[in-house]
């Protein structure tokens, strides 16, 4: 009996990414705790459970089973040798489900279910003179089916084993409508095949339910441990410790870190676990995402080591782009260059300052801008003010992806030095305001409204996303969608980016 089926591998691969979160009975304890958790509480296992069935329902279909053979002795007639060929599951509908949590791990049960078939009947006997055959079609309809299973994972060294613990599917009984034949046929059909196409059909679940787990839990072990940002930057997904369970919800971690585009680091963990706000506050949302301020900061340091935080202001107004324009806020400028080009470069000279308070987002900026002339083509760096710039910054989502704004609060300047003498720091204060607020806040704008994304089972959507930011903690609670065309992609890519 040949059930191979791609569609199945990839509904079984992407659903069951979302019952990872389960431990299994013995749960080893670590000190090594992650940056990011998700938590998923049981209106999200609920929603996954419905799309798990949905999914598997969908990609068994058309299911084969195998050929039968049985003799049988009929009454008047004699013995009977019988068979059913091209038996085929062809719909399958589970009215009820459940999902529960256990300190084992998760049960999920799908009772009440009926089934559909369509199979060819055909028999043989002899007579004292012929043989009598003949041949035809049925109908088989499974009533009270339940199929059972309970799965765990476990954390070895990073990735994920999974465990499939117990199975089992159930038929309670089958209905058949034989079409043509002789009269003794439906009940030597009945009386010879009622047994062996019930448990055919259990055979056949169950060895889907195997196959499935078999090939996720290789999946598993494939998983990259980054998920690659872009050229300069990858988010650090190796999953920490063993998940936890609740009774309303589970919750996994993972290293949470950005590092290198071209490296892997796993150390630096956070060395306590994030309060399942989920469950605290009764949240009715699927999935809550959090993410501590050292996973902004480690952004941050990042990009700067990789000198990716300095640029030049190009969208100044153009009566800033020349001495005259600078005149009356630096004199000597002008007379030393009169009517020469102006440059604004900033430099940040340190990784900045990110810390989450309630309700806001606090960054520190340590930067120097420069100024530069193009004096007969020469470009001559002029002076130099340090600034201390103090911004407050907004979470967003866009997508699946955590986006952000940001808003100036406050600065200071001082001069580090000048080849033109002096400076009026008191006009260059006010200066240094309307260049910060109006062209170097826009310019930061622009890289922040990219994010990053969210690390989030391949296929779901976050929807009406609400975020919190709490106790050194951004928190993302939202709902979530699936987008069937998503499954079907190629490769293994099981973390969705926008």
């Amino acid at each position: 009996m040949e059930i191979s089926s791609k569609s199945m591998e990839d509904a079984i691969r992407f659903i069951f990414f979302s019952f990872l979160l389960i431990p299994a009975n013995t749960q080893l304890e670590s000190n090594q705790k992650g940056y990011i958790s998700a938590v998923i509480s049981t209106k999200g296992l609920d929603f996954v459970k419905d799309l798990l069935i949905e999914k598997a329902v969908s990609s068994i279909i058309p299911l084969q089973l195998s050929d039968i053979e049985k003799s049988a002795k009929i009454p008047v007639v004699g013995k009977v040798r019988m068979g059913l060929s091209d038996i085929v599951i062809y719909s399958v509908d589970f009215p009820f489900s459940s999902v529960a949590t256990g300190d084992s791990g998760i049960v999920l049960v799908a009772s009440g279910a009926t089934a559909n078939l369509n199979m060819k009947w055909e028999y043989s006997y002899k007579t004292w003179i012929v043989t009598i055959s003949d041949q035809g079609t049925a109908t088989v309809e499974v009533l009270g089916m339940v199929v059972w299973l309970k799965a765990a994972v476990i954390n070895e060294e990073g990735t994920l084993k999974l465990f499939l613990l117990d199975y089992e599917c159930h038929v309670k009984d089958i209905s058949i409508n034989v079409d043509g034949g002789a009269s003794w046929l439906y009940q030597g059909i009945i009386d010879a095949f009622r047994g062996k196409i019930m448990s055919e059909v259990e055979d056949a679940i169950i060895k889907k339910i195997k196959e499935g787990m078999i090939k996720l839990d290789s999946l598993l072990q494939s998983l990259p441990k980054q998920l690659q940002v872009n050229s300069v930057v990858a988010l650090n997904v190796t999953f920490m410790d063993d998940p936890l369970l609740t009774n309303s919800s589970v919750e996994l971690e993972i290293n949470g870190l950005f590092n290198g585009a071209d490296e892997i680091s796993v150390s630096n963990c956070y060395s306590k676990r994030a309060r399942n706000f989920l469950s605290c506050n009764g949240l009715a949302k699927m999935v809550e995402i959090s993410l501590h301020e050292k996973v902004f900061q480690s952004a941050a340091s990042v990009y700067f080591h990789a000198d990716h935080m300095h640029w030049t202001l190009n969208k100044i107004p153009e009566s800033l782009t020349n001495t005259a324009g600078w005149r009356y806020i630096i004199p000597q400028l002008y007379e030393q260059y009169p009517n020469d080009d102006v440059k604004l470069h900033v430099t940040v000279t340190s990784p900045p300052v990110i810390r989450i308070a309630d309700h806001d987002v606090d960054t520190t900026i340590y930067a120097d801008l420069t100024f530069e002339v193009l004096d007969s083509s020469e470009v001559v760096s002029i002076a130099c003010i340090s600034l201390v710039i103090s911004t407050s910054c907004s979470a967003e989502i866009h997508r699946n992806n955590l986006t952000g704004s940001i808003k100036l609060t406050n600065f200071t300047s001082s001069l580090a030095w000048s080849n033109i003498g002096n400076l009026n720091m008191h006009l260059l204060q006010a200066a240094m305001s309307t260049v910060l607020e109006n062209f170097f806040m826009p310019d930061l704008n622009l890289h922040l409204r990219n994010g990053f994304p969210l690390p989030l089972p391949h296929g779901f959507t976050l929807q009406n996303a609400e975020i919190v930011q709490l106790d050194s903690k951004v928190m993302v609670r939202s709902d979530l969608s699936y987008t069937v065309d998503m499954i079907s992609r190629p490769g293994i890519n099981l973390l969705a980016t926008a």
